[in-house]
């Protein structure tokens, strides 16, 4: 079997995979693939959910169907501090091996929309179309990338919390140096900025 042929067979086991896992089939789990095997890839780890598991770091900056494939592909996950929401909207992905600080930012390109009907120009549906596209385009026609820095401050990395402390006001405790100080006094963001819930 060929490289060619082994890379395609790959694809469609971490497609099927990350399908699974979403629920249905989308441009976006396409997109979410593809962007995972490139950016894994070009930082150097062959082995995310094995041997390299420790050794990779992925910032989303969309709450999109692709960050389900991302997590599928990568094994990077909210939960072990390994996959970092930025909730900038772009369908874009930074990659990042830990051991030896490269980095990647993938951004899906917007013009892969129209280029997609030139690929399969009898598929009226254009999510089918684009679904069907994005597995053959080229990469250098579905997304643009720029090598990055990234330093990631101690209370940000994988592992134990380093530091814990109790909100002045509701008494909640807070990890990770996420609390604020304001008029002397230690604060959740809740009670700083206010909260995202009412209670009833």
């Amino acid at each position: 079997m060929s490289d060619n042929q082994k890379s395609n067979l790959d694809f469609e086991e971490l497609l099927n995979e990350s399908v699974k896992i979403h629920g249905h089939l989308c441009p976006g789990q396409v997109l979410g693939v593809r962007m995972s095997m490139l950016g894994l890839r070009r930082i150097g780890i062959e082995d995310p959910k094995g041997k390299n598991r420790k050794d990779i770091m992925v910032f989303v900056e969309i709450d999109r169907c692709a960050t389900d494939a991302i997590q599928s592909v990568t094994g990077c996950s909210l939960g072990k501090r390994s996959l970092k929401f930025l909730d900038y909207g772009k369908m874009a992905a930074t990659f990042l091996n830990l051991k030896t600080g490269n980095a990647v930012r993938i951004l899906a390109k917007e013009e892969a929309k129209d280029m997609a009907k030139n690929y399969f120009p009898d598929i009226a549906d254009k999510y089918q179309c684009q679904t069907a596209a994005y597995k053959v385009m080229p990469d250098e026609e579905l997304f643009s990338l720029e090598g990055v820095k990234i330093e990631i401050p101690a209370q940000d990395m994988p592992g134990r919390p380093l530091k814990r402390v109790k909100c002045d006001k509701c008494r909640e405790y807070v990890q990770d140096k996420r609390e604020v100080t304001m008029d002397g006094k230690l604060l959740c963001k809740a009670c700083a900025q206010g909260t995202y819930y009412r209670v009833k």
